[in-house]
């Protein structure tokens, strides 16, 4: 089964670290990779561009609306995904609590199974 972690941060405090933290807040995540991808459940995953980056389509009575930046306000906003192809919903939450967002206590993980994927054409079980 496959499922997605969501990291979602506050932008604004990660803007403020020094540096260095954000050096080493990296080299930890450069690590967590290499667990994922050894214990072969890494399927794929982004880093996403600060939500100032974004852009937001709706369709409101027919008319095409394009926004800069994202749709919601929050304190926290999505930073970056990862998927996991694991046995079952509690192996995929064992391997969010290692992800670097939550053992450093600056972020957030929502954790999801996967409906559909569209390059494999199917609903997922």
């Amino acid at each position: 089964m496959k499922y997605l972690m969501m990291i979602f941060q506050d932008e604004k405090a990660g803007a403020a670290l020094p540096p260095d933290v954000m050096a080493a807040s990296l080299q930890q995540f450069m690590k967590y990779n290499e667990l994922l991808a050894k214990a072969g459940v890494l399927e794929g995953g982004a880093q996403l561009k600060n939500s100032a980056t974004a852009t937001t389509i709706r369709v409101r009575n027919g008319k095409v609306a394009l926004t800069d930046g994202p749709f919601m306000e929050s304190r926290e906003q999505l930073g970056g995904t990862y998927t996991f192809n694991c046995a079952t919903l509690d192996d995929a939450l064992a391997w969010a609590q290692k992800c670097p967002a939550i053992v450093e206590g600056w972020g957030t993980v929502e954790v999801r199974p996967i409906m559909f994927n569209p390059m494999e054409g199917a609903l997922q079980k």
